[in-house]
């Protein structure tokens, strides 16, 4: 099975940007710049309404597929379809001009079309007419795309798309026919623009980046971004097709192979917290490097150590206390008897030991599906703590203050959205967070990993991290998004099938 697609990444907070202007330059680079809006209630307000839990793919024989169910799927991930950065392009000949987000999480350009009579969001945006293009070639292939909450609906066309000043010839696209979500009525875009792989595309239609390879538009075959970080700068960044930038970077890039093409997905190492480890990733992890997320996401267990180390407030988990207070020092007494950690929430009980593993006891019945949700907030709590104690132990710690310090970091667990807040007074006194990349440490400042929120005239501060969880053997995962990539410059590089690193300028 082709893997299926997810669109937009998600994150909870947002940044919406918009193209100024777009062109090739002397230097034969395609550049396209884009300009930046604070957060805002009425941008978080739109993201939260598009939270999303469940992504199907509907077939044109009927059938729905759920996404990642199957070996060779892509993980299904929480989708928000952020209103990030976003820009102008043209379709058709002469072109229509939409506003679209550039994603690097999804693979497919869509458009609102009008022949969308239904649908309260195609009558507030642009929409794509056929008859007024004379490059139109009809496909007719039908495709439904759904969302926990709403669906987008429609078919493939193929016209001209112009990027800046280059013009895609004969490129497959979606004209939307239905957009039943509350995203799109309230979006500034008008589609997305998915910078991903071919292996995630429905429809098999090419990412505009393998159309402008294969008709030997760009120089290089790899684009990059340059997101200003800068909330008072006017410039919001600069995504460059078919080269780079070099004022906008210092050094050279580190690269890292990617290693499961869809997504942009590599390989990664720890997660330090004041330059000591967090554990969890020590032995690796898999990582996702996407323009559509706002935050940074990943694991509960090392996000619950970055909120405690940053004094960022979530809501207090029960289950996490609960396994602290009744099985702490059996879970203590275990390690230190060197049981292997992945076995000691098996034989405690809160988890089956699958070989390799701990996962949640999967026997159920209808009347104990309440106690199995319960069983797995404490199979995972019971994870958690013991990567806490493990830390702990290599310290040399006391059992007291051990098992103090994983009661505390239990009160530092996100909100079941997975955010947190944090001071904004304290910020100069959180310590400095660092990513583990081809064996090099790549360093977020607290000011590059705290987001600042505008709301009702005051600012509120948010925690640059963001719970999510994907079990094995897709996971642990982490999602770089843009504070991430506002500290470095990122180059995609679809030649190489790699993916670089450098501070940005």
């Amino acid at each position: 099975m082709r893997p299926m697609p997810f669109l937009g990444v998600t994150c909870l907070w947002i940044l919406s940007c918009a193209l100024l202007l777009g062109g090739a330059c002397s230097d034969g680079l395609l550049r396209i710049n884009l300009s930046k809006k604070r957060l805002d209630k009425e941008t978080l307000t739109a993201a939260k309404l598009a939270r999303q839990e469940t992504k199907l793919l509907r077939s044109d024989d009927g059938s729905r597929h759920s996404l990642g169910l199957s070996g060779d799927d892509i993980v299904p991930l929480d989708n928000y379809l952020d209103t990030q950065y976003f820009g102008e392009i043209g379709v058709g000949t002469p072109p229509q001009n939409f506003t679209v987000i550039f994603d690097t999480g999804s693979s497919n350009l869509w458009v609102p079309s009008s022949k969308c009579y239904f649908s309260i969001a195609c009558y507030l945006h642009h929409k794509y007419k056929s008859t007024k293009s004379t490059t139109y070639k009809k496909n007719g292939e039908t495709c439904t795309i759904s969302y926990g909450s709403g669906s987008i609906a429609g078919f493939f066309s193929e016209d001209s798309v112009l990027v800046g000043e280059l013009v895609v010839k004969n490129q497959k696209f979606i004209e939307t026919t239905r957009e039943a979500s509350p995203t799109f009525i309230i979006g500034k875009f008008d589609g997305i623009l998915g910078l991903g792989f071919p292996e995630i595309s429905v429809g098999s239609a090419p990412p505009i980046w393998q159309s402008m390879q294969e008709q030997k538009l760009i120089e290089k075959d790899i684009f990059s971004f340059w997101l200003n970080r800068d909330p008072d700068a006017s410039a919001g960044g600069e995504l460059v097709f078919g080269g780079v930038d070099k004022k906008h970077y210092k050094g050279k890039h580190t690269y890292v192979p990617v290693t499961r093409k869809g997504y942009w997905q590599f390989d990664m190492g720890d997660l330090l917290i004041g330059g000591e480890s967090t554990g969890f990733c020590a032995g690796g992890c898999a990582a996702i490097v996407d323009s559509g997320t706002s935050l940074l996401a990943g694991p509960t267990t090392i996000v619950a150590q970055v909120n405690h180390a940053i004094g960022a407030e979530g809501i207090i988990s029960t289950e996490c206390k609960e396994v602290v207070r009744e099985y702490g020092e059996m879970i203590l007494e275990m390690l230190v008897a060197q049981t292997r950690p992945q076995k000691v929430c098996s034989q405690i009980g809160l988890c089956v030991f699958d070989g390799s593993h701990s996962v949640s006891n999967q026997i159920e019945s209808v009347v104990n599906k309440k106690e199995k949700r319960g069983s797995d907030l404490l199979c995972t709590a019971c994870e958690m703590t013991v990567v806490w104690i493990q830390n702990q132990l290599r310290k040399n710690q006391t059992e007291e203050l051990i098992l103090q310090y994983a009661n505390q970091l239990c009160e530092r667990l996100p909100s079941p959205n997975g955010e947190s807040t944090v001071d904004c007074h304290q910020i100069s006194e959180m310590p400095d967070l660092a990513f583990t990349l081809a064996n090099k440490t790549f360093t977020l400042t607290p000011e590059q990993y705290v987001v600042r929120l505008e709301q009702s005239g005051q600012t509120i501060c948010i925690s640059g991290f963001m719970a999510f969880d994907v079990p094995p053997p897709r996971g642990p995962l982490w999602i770089l998004g843009d504070v991430f990539m506002g500290a470095y410059h990122t180059v995609f590089d679809f030649g190489e099938s790699r993916i670089g690193f450098a501070k940005s300028a």
